[in-house]
């Protein structure tokens, strides 16, 4: 298991030698203005270093706001957004992509992700249309306007489509990951081809949070089952992604470097039957 990452700044390199924060700090559902500035300014404070936000979300602005707020240079925070389902084809993504940037109030951002595949039940085309989207991913990439590109939500089946076109992979997919979800089948080929994979909803949603094996493995360290999910992921390679509103929580969310799941713990979490946010 994973378990070299030793603080909030510490890096996993994706394949084109890019740094990522191995933790990110989530904002979906998040109200855009005061809270999501506050909860980005405090999450910055705490000394996360990876802020990830969406078009979907609403609250670019209020992200780009925390940020300056923070204090924090702008090139030591790692950005993410992403592109919503309305936006495919090239032109579109691009134009979507400077929109975002401009509404974030950076010059760049640090990754930019397709957020949802078109599939077969949109369309016939599906893979088309997300070869044509993903031309637009590539050319803000050569041209710079974003340090790396990925998607989120594909499965291999889309990975491979899409491999038949691109000229750049992907570098990361974020799926839903968690004990108890761990989709083995997501895992294994993004391992495989070299994708780094990042977890949304790392405490299920919240339904982790008051499971019996959790709080257990949890108490057993003096740490929550919050925190417990989140070093699940760091020690499976993975970047979690957790999000709260509350300053306490996310505080507590930073403290997951000074203790480690034994294989034991990490094979019991493993094992666990399928719960959380999809089930």
């Amino acid at each position: 298991m994973e378990s070299k990452v030793e603080n909030l700044s510490s890096r996993r390199t994706l394949s084109n030698g890019v740094g990522i924060p191995c933790v990110g700090f989530g904002t979906w559902q998040t109200p855009s203005g005061d809270v999501a500035r506050d909860v980005v300014k405090k999450a910055l404070e705490v000394g996360f270093r990876h802020i990830d936000t969406a078009t979907a979300y609403g609250n670019e602005a209020s992200v780009g706001e925390g940020l300056r707020l923070s204090g924090v240079k702008r090139e030591d925070v790692f950005i993410t957004t992403k592109q919503w389902t309305d936006i495919r084809g090239c032109a579109a993504t691009v134009a979507a992509a400077e929109k975002a940037i401009q509404t974030l109030g950076v010059d760049y951002l640090d990754l930019y992700l397709v957020h949802w595949p078109a599939v077969a039940k949109l369309s016939a085309d599906w893979a088309q249309m997300n070869a044509d989207t993903w031309r637009g991913f590539e050319k803000l990439y050569k041209d710079g306007k974003v340090r790396a590109i990925g998607v989120s939500n594909f499965m291999p089946e889309h990975l491979e489509a899409l491999k038949a076109s691109a000229e750049v992979m992907p570098m990361v997919d974020q799926v839903e990951f968690h004990p108890g979800y761990m989709q083995r089948n997501v895992l294994d080929y993004c391992a495989a081809n070299g994708i780094q994979v990042e977890a949304w909803s790392p405490l299920g949603s919240g339904r982790l949070l008051a499971d019996p094996l959790v709080t257990k493995i949890g108490a057993a360290h003096g740490k929550s089952s919050a925190q417990t999910c989140v070093r699940y992921a760091i020690q499976h390679g993975i970047v979690p992604l957790p999000k709260s509103t509350h300053a306490e929580r996310i505080a507590a969310n930073a403290e997951v470097f000074d203790f480690a799941l034994s294989d034991e713990e990490m094979s019991a979490l493993d094992s666990m039957p399928e719960t959380g946010y999809r089930v």
